[in-house]
């Protein structure tokens, strides 16, 4: 059961209780009405009513796991909530909560511009007219994304043509007072040749033009982009886990 004393009612208590960290700065939004709960330094916040079934947490795995089942005992967690928390072994789900999927993430996030890049001066900001050539590029180049042009997340996207074709995209799904970059993809046949290094950095820097951090979320397996996101200056990491109650 959770008790009066661990409850929070705004987005400014939540921030001051998991110390203005920008994951949480992302996940809420300025404005909207917010609940959230602590215990042993963790904190576990409900995401807005317009975002779906969801939580989101951070802090120590103990009591966000203690946190969890105390929503789930009290009615306030159900079957189809969507979580991200701190990176979770599945061996500690067992006997106290019930998912339906499990995927390991890490949220990286810069406060400064990046090292300048070659071609970083071809990226620009696409237009409604380029809708078809994104289709097919993301169609192509990275059919799984839950990033596509018709998501209603995505502020803006950018992109780099080369002889007046989509060669490579990006999504500014920035949320909160935090900018976010997703969807980052490089045409098959046009990669290794510093397109992705190009876009993440000309969208990085027009990204700290209106926020003062700016992060992305990438799959700890995918080695070169991690290695290639540290080198851009995404050295900070907040590993996650995402699931989805069963």
């Amino acid at each position: 059961m959770i008790t009066d004393d661990q409850a929070i009612h705004d987005r400014a208590a939540i921030l001051a209780a998991a110390g203005d960290h920008p994951f949480v700065r992302h996940s809420l939004s300025p404005g909207v009405p917010a609940r959230g709960y602590r215990r042993d330094g963790a904190v576990l916040w409900l995401l807005p009513p317009e975002r779906g079934l969801g939580a989101d947490a951070i802090g120590r795995t103990e009591p966000v796991l203690e946190i969890c089942a105390a929503l789930i005992a009290d009615g306030v967690l159900r079957p189809e909530h969507r979580m991200h928390l701190p990176r979770l072994d599945p061996a500690l789900l067992a006997g106290r909560l019930t998912v339906d999927e499990f995927v390991d993430w890490d949220f990286h996030w810069t406060t400064v511009a990046p090292p300048a890049q070659p071609d970083e001066q071809r990226v620009v900001r696409l237009t409604d007219a380029d809708r078809p050539a994104l289709a097919a590029l993301v169609d192509e180049a990275f059919p799984n994304t839950t990033t596509r042009p018709d998501d209603p997340r995505v502020i803006d996207w950018y992109g780099i043509r080369a002889d007046g074709r989509l060669v490579a995209c990006g999504a500014d799904r920035s949320r909160g007072d935090v900018g976010f970059l997703a969807g980052l993809t490089v045409a098959p046949d046009q990669r290794g040749r510093g397109l992705g290094a190009a876009l993440t950095a000309g969208m990085t820097r027009a990204l700290l033009a209106r926020h003062d951090t700016v992060g992305l979320g990438v799959y700890p397996d995918n080695v070169q982009a991690v290695r290639l996101y540290r080198r851009l200056g995404f050295t900070d990491i907040l590993s996650l886990t995402a699931i989805r109650l069963g």
